[in-house]
């Protein structure tokens, strides 16, 4: 059965609208914590959020599934994604629960969950929820003296803070380090900012005044153009844009040059592997990783290993795989030595502890390879199946016998939007660009309502 809630990163949409409203949220909550109360102990959920407005209306919704099911909650308020993972396997929650849409603007909401072990979700257990948020659950809830309690939890940003200091290597400081981070108005406004003070940086914040309205406007890790700026405008060594749920990042250099996640994952898998720290012999990507990416690391003697577009799907092949670095080109970066999830300040970390040791500039340390010209066009559809169509399955073999063994191409339909991405990549810009407006071409011709929407 094909899930209808649950999309690659859990459950998400425009706020007050299904499946974003307090109802479903509600039922959510119910069929989770029904799942999971099992045994006779006094079971535990831990909710967070990002500072979306909607989060006021879907956290006391959660609250009232989760307590009405006989789980005690703990609110731990705004923090970042990854922290409520760590804390639910820190304090042995049954559950952990993050409302957030990640990177979309404000007006959309998402739910996450987190199992005992602070990994999202499988398929199969996502799908057994939304057979029960369907079902008449009235009957299975808890008895008056079997309902749940929620507390506030006062020391979980404390706990996350001290969790992401202790993945910076012992004996290293960022004393004399100028650092601007941008915590996109989101989840990690407050403690992005101490971790950095703490290990020593002096510290330019932007994107720290949250009004539930702001969250990833003009700023944070899918707008670096504000960081770009107040690199330059502080004369900063590096700049560090997380997105507004924290769990990816995006670097900018000394010079206000951005450095993408593949180029951290390349900085992470080679010095990793040099300090025999790179478990698996390689590293895990997306098929939206830069061939030049994969080059790099086959000269360096480590594998790239590719799953279809998601964290969770990149997560899934490291720990078949046993490989503890495994990354997006967007910047979500997952080291499972620390974290079970995206974290981007963890991230930032590594890099920052790289450019320390060498002792050089971001501008030389964060960039491993020439990345090859890679081109991403979106094109808008309403109806049909355009990547079935047989004049675009024609464009698509014109693509790569022009491509041959320099470059690739990728389409894809979004997970979320009605639109087909597509992407192409070699050694010749030219030759991409005019392999990217043909299959685009062709998509729009084969779909009379599609439009390009870069």
């Amino acid at each position: 059965m094909a899930k209808r809630l649950f999309g690659t990163d859990g459950i998400r949409g425009l706020a007050n609208t299904e499946p974003m409203s307090p109802e479903t949220a509600l039922r959510v909550g119910q069929a989770a914590g029904l799942l999971f109360v099992r045994g006779d102990h006094r079971h535990q959920v831990i909710i967070g959020k990002d500072t979306r407005l909607s989060g006021y209306m879907l956290e006391p919704a959660l609250v009232a599934g989760f307590t009405s099911a006989g789980m005690d909650v703990l609110l731990v308020g705004p923090l970042p994604t990854p922290a409520i993972a760590m804390l639910a396997r820190s304090m042995r929650a049954d559950l952990g629960v993050m409302i957030s849409a990640s990177h979309n603007a404000f007006e959309d909401n998402g739910i996450k969950i987190f199992g005992p072990d602070g990994f999202k979700l499988s398929d199969e257990t996502e799908r057994e929820i939304e057979a029960l948020v369907a079902g008449n659950l009235s009957a299975r809830l808890a008895a008056p003296r079997q309902l749940g309690r929620a507390r506030r939890l006062d020391d979980a940003a404390g706990r996350y803070i001290e969790n992401a200091k202790a993945s910076f290597p012992r004996g290293l400081t960022l004393d004399g380090l100028r650092i601007v981070v941008d915590c996109a108005h989101g989840a990690a406004y407050r403690v992005a900012p101490t971790v950095l003070r703490e290990l020593g940086a002096e510290v330019f914040a932007v994107g720290v005044a949250p009004d539930g309205f702001n969250i990833n406007q003009d700023c944070g890790s899918t707008k670096p153009q504000l960081l770009c700026g107040e690199v330059l405008a502080h004369g900063a060594d590096l700049g560090i844009a997380l997105d507004g749920d924290a769990d990816r990042v995006i670097i900018a250099d000394e010079r206000g040059q951005i450095i993408d996640g593949d180029q951290v994952l390349a900085l992470i898998a080679e010095t990793w592997a040099r300090d025999g720290r790179l478990r698996g012999g390689g590293v895990v990507a997306t098929v939206m990783s830069n061939l030049g990416l994969e080059r790099f690391l086959q000269s360096k003697g480590i594998t790239l290993d590719r799953t279809q577009v998601g964290d969770r799907y990149v997560v899934e092949r490291m720990r078949e795989s046993g490989m503890n670095v495994g990354g997006e080109q967007s910047g979500h970066m997952i080291l499972s030595d620390f974290a079970t999830t995206g974290d981007g300040l963890v991230a930032a970390l590594q890099v920052l502890a790289t450019i320390r040791t060498e002792g050089k500039p971001a501008s030389e340390v964060c960039r491993r390879f020439a990345p090859l010209p890679q081109l991403l066009r979106n094109v808008r559809f309403s109806g049909g199946t355009p990547l079935s169509h047989p004049d675009v399955l024609a464009a698509v073999r014109a693509a790569q016998t022009l491509l041959g063994d320099s470059g690739r191409i990728l389409l894809r339909p979004s997970g979320t939007e009605p639109l087909i991405r597509v992407m192409a990549e070699a050694q010749d810009e030219l030759l991409v660009q005019r392999v990217v407006s043909d299959l685009c071409q062709a998509i729009e011709s084969a779909s009379p309502l599609a439009e390009a929407a870069d």
